[in-house]
């Protein structure tokens, strides 16, 4: 089992997490890396649908042209953001917001690749990847994700984490850029578009943290699970509480 197969199987097993964190790869311009050749390629698919599926277990690839989003295709680099989104007219029409000018700020603030600097996107469960992935997405119910943002708190020395989104992109911009290009851990609570377009339910929501922290990351996991993991859960003292309620 590799270093990384195992760090994903601690993951999974230390916070309780149902489906697989996704191992995510930028791929660079020019021609693709053998290790991706098994990947299945696919076409007009969203970015939060190829999340999706590898969170389900399959490992995937798209090309640049293939983004069906013409948000996250923006973001990636791929493409110009088209002029209704831009404007922020496209949000309107969307019933996302009410005026024009808030969509086009969302969209100004939107942390983005430089055109061209990537080619496409290969993902898979995390346990299968190649290589040490460009950055780590979970998606899933909010208390096992919070154990990694208190893994990852705990690695930065207690300074408080403040969440960057604009609940809007929150796959592709959230999840995947932020992490990527600050190379720092972000959470969001998911966005419009990957609710309507993926099975992300009601009660999950998501983070992605960079690739290289992976190990550390687990080892905090690791810490938390000796005493604070079990004892939290085991909700002793709600469970006290219940009992002074009863006998009152």
């Amino acid at each position: 089992m590799s270093s990384i197969a195992g760090a994903a199987d601690r993951l999974k097993e230390i916070i309780g997490l149902e489906t697989e964190p996704v191992a995510v790869f930028l791929l660079p311009p020019g021609p693709v890396n053998p290790a991706f050749d098994a990947f299945g390629k696919v076409a007009g698919h969203r970015y939060c649908q190829l999340l999706m599926r590898a969170r389900h277990g399959e490992s995937l690839r798209l090309d640049h042209d293939e983004l069906a989003c013409p948000a996250a295709a923006s973001a990636f680099g791929f493409k110009p953001l088209p002029e209704g989104l831009a404007t922020g007219k496209g949000l309107v029409g969307f019933g996302i917001v009410a005026e024009p000018l808030t969509g086009k700020a969302m969209f100004d603030g939107m942390t983005r690749l430089p055109p061209g600097s990537i080619a496409g996107i290969a993902v898979c469960p995390l346990g299968a990847a190649p290589s040490q992935p460009d950055v780590v997405v979970v998606e899933g119910p909010p208390e096992p994700l919070m154990w990694i943002a208190l893994a990852d708190l705990n690695l930065v020395g207690g300074r408080r984490r403040l969440g960057d989104t604009a609940v809007l992109q929150a796959t592709c911009v959230d999840a995947t850029i932020i992490p990527h290009v600050e190379q720092s851990l972000n959470f969001s609570l998911g966005c419009y578009g990957c609710r309507e377009a993926t099975d992300m339910g009601p009660g999950e929501t998501i983070l992605g943290f960079p690739g290289a922290a992976l190990t550390d990351l687990v080892a905090a996991l690791e810490q938390l699970n000796e005493k604070a993991i079990g004892r939290s859960r085991a909700k002793a003292v709600f469970n006290h509480l219940k009992e002074k309620q009863e006998k009152a």
